[in-house]
């Protein structure tokens, strides 16, 4: 069987081992689709990215899960951006443009008080109203329904990737979850292949705005994303469009994935811009090690 060196590299932390795990494959103009989902099932984290040459912009992407190819991956674009900056792949840019399933999108870096920060523009946000069982839905996450706070709109929201945002009680919650990822679809009638996103305003940390847990759709291989970008970018729009109306920006950090060991931040902006709005995440990544897998 053919091999093929994977880097792993863990966003939204600089410390190894924290944030979020991505495989990073440099050069891969030669695989095709069936190829990349070999390799990703066999990487096995939540996401692999594969980088080839763009006729449209800098370079593509392409994100797969150990189940499918997703449209977009926050945390898998930080990471390898991170890779091909700190590889010297880039001729000192200092921006470039990367195509992706959602369009071309524009990504920036900058040094923050010694870490290199990627910045990505996401998509245009996207909201689609929960009308499911919100017993059920408590229920998938193993929660009693009343942690769900529905004072605040329960949405599905995308700039890129599918999610339902689900407004919870305060902290406590997050640690007694125990999604059961099977029950989703069943849950998520309007939007079956969604993952769910449950998140709340109060955080560990005081440099923090929203906290957050991110359960995968099961048809993606995994069970649980440490600290999602896409999610976390999404959220910013939620603030504007349903907790903050009035409001022409929003700037805060995301914290996620204490709960299970991988302690990240995501560094959300969004501005209004007439009707639309622009989100932009921000995060730092950490090189962790060089692996080869064999695929079919």
């Amino acid at each position: 069987m053919p091999k093929r060196k994977v880097l792993h590299y863990d966003a939204f932390s600089s410390i190894a081992n924290m944030g979020n795990p991505a495989g990073v494959v440099l050069e891969a103009d030669d695989l095709d689709e069936k190829s990349m989902q070999a390799i990703a099932e066999k990487v096995g984290f939540n996401e692999t990215v594969f980088i080839t040459s763009s006729k449209k912009a800098d370079f593509r992407l392409r994100y797969f899960t150990p189940g499918h190819e997703i449209n977009l991956c926050g945390h898998a674009t930080i990471a390898s951006m991170y890779c091909l900056k700190t590889l010297g792949l880039l001729q000192n840019k200092d921006s470039i443009t990367i195509e992706t399933n959602v369009g071309n999108l524009p990504i920036s870096f900058a040094n923050r008080k010694g870490d290199l920060f990627i910045t990505m523009k996401q998509d245009q946000p996207r909201f689609i109203p929960y009308h499911g069982s919100i017993s059920a839905l408590a229920d998938s996450m193993g929660l009693p329904e009343e942690t769900i706070d529905i004072s605040k709109p329960i949405v599905y929201g995308s700039t890129g990737t599918w999610t339902l945002l689900i407004p919870i009680k305060g902290l406590d919650p997050f640690a007694r979850m125990c999604p059961n990822n099977e029950m989703f679809p069943e849950v998520l009638r309007e939007n079956p292949r969604s993952s769910i996103h449950p998140f709340c305003i109060e955080t560990m940390d005081r440099n923090a705005f929203m906290h957050a847990r991110h359960f995968s759709s099961p048809y993606s291989g995994t069970k649980e994303d440490a600290i999602t970008g896409t999610a976390s970018g999404v959220m910013g729009a939620y603030y504007l469009t349903y907790l903050n109306e009035n409001s022409e920006a929003a700037d805060f950090f995301v914290e996620q994935g204490q709960e299970i060991g991988r302690d990240g931040r995501v560094h959300v902006q969004v501005i209004r811009n007439e009707s639309k709005m622009d989100v932009y995440i921000s995060g730092t990544g950490v090189f962790v090690q060089e692996f080869e897998v064999q695929y079919p």
